[in-house]
């Protein structure tokens, strides 16, 4: 497979210029760990309450509203970021056949 680091972009396996870009980039583990832990502590808090422990459902609320927030936030600067790296490579390769991004 030959080394494209290079280039944002993977022209070769994908028509789609993001096509799996929150998993396969690693910078953005710590937003899918935010937000895998947010949607956790939401089932927490909402079961603690189904059984009627109140300040454990609380916690588990807040911190819900703390995390998904954050890590979704997280993704949307990083997705940002690699949008704003693909337009500075185009303007450096003006060769290159540029579509616009489908996100």
């Amino acid at each position: 497979m030959p080394d494209n680091s290079h280039d944002p972009v993977d022209h070769a396996r994908t028509y789609r210029q993001h096509a799996g870009e929150t998993v396969k980039a690693g910078a953005n583990a710590p937003g899918l760990i935010l937000t895998g832990l947010g949607v956790l502590t939401l089932a927490i808090g909402l079961f603690s309450f189904a059984n009627g422990s109140r300040p454990a459902g609380v916690v588990g609320v807040i911190l819900a509203v703390i995390l998904i927030p954050s890590g979704l936030l997280w993704l949307a600067l990083r997705h940002r970021k690699e949008q704003k790296k693909q337009l500075d490579w185009h303007r450096a390769n003006p060769e290159a056949p540029y579509e616009p991004p489908t996100s």
